[in-house]
């Protein structure tokens, strides 16, 4: 049975690690990688592209000394980067940016060189339904109306619906003691008519304001130009990159390994705008001559090749494709990914060297289960600790609910002892008292039984109770059946705890070269 690509890495199986080298481990691989991406300078039109991008960001003087750090020689950066999900998506996307804060001073720390966390906002992405929705403890979900097009998010607006979620989230978190040190900044951040990226882009800025995290949005004509030498490739050498990726499954498959990406022969790995930046974002697929575009149409092998080279915009990254534009774009020495984006560095390894791009370590995101007093409080009364919890629900009430209990029948049956055989031999032995030992037994029976069935409304009563606890307990830690970081959003968190607080915690546990999971009560 093949499994995830991640665990068997995360846990340095050599069947994971031979297909995608766990260098993030090893501070020698630091020292290697940084000598390596000294050298490698951002091209003058990125650096200023980057540096505008800024502009409408909040102003930190941190990020400000970071960008124009990024012009220099020998300035390395650890990057990240996820889809800008509604008021920052789920809580992972909060711990992968303050795990390349961490990255980044560690390698300086290690090596000397100026170092810069980078966080790539996905915006080239069309999936809007899977960015549109936020969800608050314990059962608020907040989704923005999908219109269906299929263009890039990034040239999306905010609609007039954002102000009533705005509305509803504050009205949710009124009552938590630090609900002003988010809200004000997502107030200021998400305003109908802004574009998403940008609502996304405010606001972790704001929360990372203070350790200079530098974001970087790739659908700008300066990026495209940029990427326009490896849209060129994907076309050109479609063939080749299929049978790489092709042979790499085969890999994988024979290590039991799963692909994080269904491989389409025939489809290179960029997506097609059509005439426009902001057209429908289109695959193709096609024989290297021409190519059918997904929705219709089909445009030939040179006029894509000439599109790439003269209008690149009009193209965009695939998942498997952005790792190669980051570490070819910038001089990254490590990119801090989730469980999906290592499935993704697994699958593209043998397409740096076809492509002539260097690699970067891949390093994965801390990982976090924030326990608030409450929920401290209901481990600690059912002795459980937080990874327990991440168990189907009707397996741990079960596994709970037979800790030292003893079943209605078996405690009948133990409160009555010898008591029926010490009657029937006074019985047997004194005929006289046979209808005496009749009447004992009976209303000795019927007293058990009805204290017996006093226990069963007891042990009802026990379970309900236990019920409450398991639910209110996988709500907080294990909501629908997902781990927590997966599902609930920063915005809750922050105002019960106090960003400022739960920032400093997070920043203070992640300890690069480790892949744990880690319980957290700030």
């Amino acid at each position: 049975m093949k499994v995830p690509f991640a665990p068997p890495f995360l846990a340095s199986e050599p069947r994971a690690t031979a297909l995608l080298p766990d260098g993030f481990r090893r501070r020698e691989a630091w020292r290697a990688e940084v000598d390596a991406r000294r050298a490698q300078r951002m091209a003058p039109e990125v650096w200023s592209a980057l540096a505008a991008q800024q502009q409408p960001l909040p102003r930190s003087d941190a990020r400000q000394r970071n960008v124009e750090a990024l012009s220099r020689p020998g300035t390395v950066a650890v990057v990240t980067g996820q889809q800008v999900g509604l008021f920052l998506g789920p809580l992972y996307t909060f711990y992968k940016a303050a795990t390349a804060v961490v990255w980044a001073r560690a390698l300086e720390a290690e090596t000397g060189a100026r170092c810069v966390p980078v966080f790539w906002l996905q915006t080239e992405d069309h999936d809007f339904a899977e960015i549109a929705s936020c969800h608050v403890p314990p059962a608020l979900r907040l989704a923005l109306p999908d219109s269906g097009a299929r263009c890039s998010v990034a040239h999306r607006g905010l609609p007039s619906e954002v102000e009533s979620l705005v509305g509803a989230l504050c009205d949710a978190l009124a009552a938590q003691p630090f609900a002003a040190e988010i809200l004000d900044p997502l107030r200021a951040a998400y305003a109908p008519g802004r574009p998403v990226g940008q609502a996304f882009a405010m606001l972790l800025a704001s929360v990372f304001a203070e350790e200079g995290l530098v974001l970087l949005d790739p659908r700008c004509p300066e990026m495209a130009r940029a990427a326009s030498p490896l849209y060129t490739a994907a076309i050109e050498r479609a063939g080749e990159i299929d049978d790489a990726l092709l042979r790499r499954g085969a890999d994988l498959e024979a290590a039991g390994l799963r692909e994080q990406v269904n491989v389409r022969r025939g489809s290179p790995l960029v997506f097609f705008h059509g005439d426009a930046p902001d057209g429908p974002r289109r695959r193709l697929h096609g024989d290297g001559v021409a190519f059918e575009i997904d929705g219709g149409g089909r445009v030939s092998r040179a006029e894509l090749l000439q599109a790439a080279r003269t209008s690149p915009l009009r193209f965009s990254c695939s998942a498997l494709l952005r790792p190669l534009f980051q570490d070819a774009l910038l001089p990254v020495v490590a990119y801090v990914g989730g469980p999906a984006e290592l499935g993704y560095l697994a699958q593209v390894a043998p397409l740096y060297p076809l492509l002539g791009v260097r690699p970067a370590l891949a390093a994965p995101r801390a990982r976090f289960r924030l326990v608030d007093a409450r929920t401290d409080a209901l481990l600690r009364a059912l002795q459980l600790s937080p990874a327990e919890v991440e168990a189907p629900r009707d397996e741990l009430i079960g596994r709970l609910g037979r800790r030292g209990r003893e079943a209605p029948g078996d405690l009948a049956r133990r409160l009555l002892g010898g008591l029926p055989d010490a009657l029937a031999a006074s019985a047997k032995k004194h005929p006289s008292l046979a209808r005496a030992a009749r009447r004992t037994q009976v209303s000795v029976e019927t007293a058990v039984s009805r204290f017996a069935a006093q226990h069963a409304r007891a042990l009802a009563e026990e379970d309900r109770t236990l019920v409450e606890r398991v639910d209110r307990l996988q709500a907080s830690l294990f909501p629908g059946g997902e781990p927590q970081e997966r599902v609930h959003s920063l915005p809750f968190y922050a105002a019960h705890f106090g960003l400022a607080r739960l920032k400093s915690a997070v920043l203070g546990a992640i300890r690069p070269g480790e892949a744990l999971v880690q319980d957290l009560l700030p």
